[in-house]
């Protein structure tokens, strides 16, 4: 089999379209410290994963639940970002795929909440607002941005 199975022009549509409908946990971190008011963050795990820890800021809707409540709790007017575990889960996926059949703008975080709390950023837990150090692994530990 070729390692070459695809044009570059093929490839370039593959990871555009990837693009448009992915974001990263820095690019999501950047956005709300900025204030952006354009975006709205949902977590899509279960109450018990929620309440473990979450994204400060993020609205909480289980996937089961998006097609009952997200109209009355999203503005259409925004785009949403969808989070769940990891890059071991595809939680994410399925409730970006939710909101996209309601006609709402969406985007997957890639790396969902674990690559949030693994690269430092603020994690809400039932006794406050929580910072681990940056995981070297995943993210530069004296920098504010890998530079990719």
């Amino acid at each position: 089999m070729s390692a070459l199975l695809t044009t570059p022009a093929a490839a370039v549509a593959h990871f555009s379209a990837r693009l448009a409908f992915e974001t990263d946990v820095s690019d999501v971190h950047a956005d709300l410290s900025a204030g952006d008011a354009s975006i709205v963050v949902v977590d899509s795990r279960s109450l018990e994963s929620w309440r473990q820890g979450h994204i400060q800021g993020a609205l909480h809707l289980p996937t089961a639940e998006i097609a009952a409540r997200a109209p009355s709790v999203v503005s259409r007017d925004v785009s949403v970002v969808t989070y769940c575990w990891g890059p071991g889960c595809n939680g994410a996926t399925r409730a970006a795929l939710e909101f996209a059949r309601l006609g709402y703008r969406v985007k997957e975080m890639i790396g969902g909440f674990e690559y949030w709390a693994r690269e430092g950023f603020p994690v809400v837990t039932g006794t406050g607002v929580e910072r681990r150090p940056a995981d070297p692994l995943t993210a530069p530990v004296h920098a504010v941005a890998c530079g990719c």
